[in-house]
């Protein structure tokens, strides 16, 4: 049995009580351990001077799983999350569903675009100090999790990126064959989010959406913001004899 600040008393510390099951994270992506609560929460100033943290929960770690690291995001961005007992299991017994919350599906009026624009979206990211120029960065945030399908509670941002000259931060989506309005409401969402979780010393957040065709439904939704733009692509496919 250990005391651990994994699972400190801070707000929520009054909601975690003895037996409970908790899983220590490391990143997004790691199982750091898996422990029972042996007691409820305790104020100890200096117990831990190494992070000044005074509250504690006892905590009865196991010798395994530790360390289990998983190929993409299965934890939640909040530090206290509760999970399903489906969730728990696979998180612990089998290969990891993941305990972020999934957007629903969404309804494709071009299938061909869809296809086309989810392999866009890796030439995108492969290229990207070319196609914009240096102008923008690909987020990484401090947990080492890039800004490619950022996983966020309410879906996966396409590609964050960030703004050299102004910090801003760029939610950036492709149409993948979606109808404007379907677009249009899930990068404001993306950006409110970001404004919400990630925004400090009031940075801004702008969005981008690349679509291939223009389309007047979203010209006109875009007429109503000042910080989402529409950037469109061109692809060129030929064959030829000899070289």
């Amino acid at each position: 049995m250990g005391s651990s600040p994994i699972g400190g008393l801070r707000p929520w510390g009054a909601q975690i009580g003895p037996g409970d099951l908790v899983i220590a994270r490391r990143g997004r992506k790691t199982l750091a351990a898996v422990g029972t609560v042996a007691q409820s929460a305790i104020y100890a100033p200096g117990k831990n001077p190494a992070t000044g943290h005074p509250n504690f929960l006892e905590v009865a770690w196991r010798e395994q799983p530790r360390d289990r690291s998983f190929p993409s995001v299965v934890f939640p961005m909040p530090a206290l999350a509760e999970l399903s007992e489906e969730q728990y299991r696979n998180l612990v017994e089998g290969s990891g569903i993941p305990a972020v919350t999934s957007a629903p599906p969404e309804a494709i009026e071009d299938p061909n675009a869809f296809v086309l624009e989810k392999y866009l979206e890796d030439f995108i990211v492969s290229n990207f100090d070319t196609i914009f120029e240096g102008t923008l960065q690909i987020y990484e945030d401090p947990e080492g999790n890039d800004g490619q399908q950022y996983a966020t509670d309410i879906g996966s941002i396409d590609i964050l990126a960030v703004e050299r000259r102004s910090n801003s931060f760029v939610v950036i989506e492709l149409k993948k064959g979606r109808s404007s309005d379907q677009v249009i409401g899930q990068i404001l969402r993306y950006m409110g989010w970001v404004k919400k979780n990630l925004c400090t010393d009031g940075q801004a957040v702008k969005g981008l959406v690349i679509c291939r065709d223009p389309d007047p439904k979203l010209s006109y939704a875009l007429e109503m913001t000042n910080n989402i733009d529409v950037r469109y692509y061109s692809v060129s496919f030929k064959l030829r004899e000899a070289p």
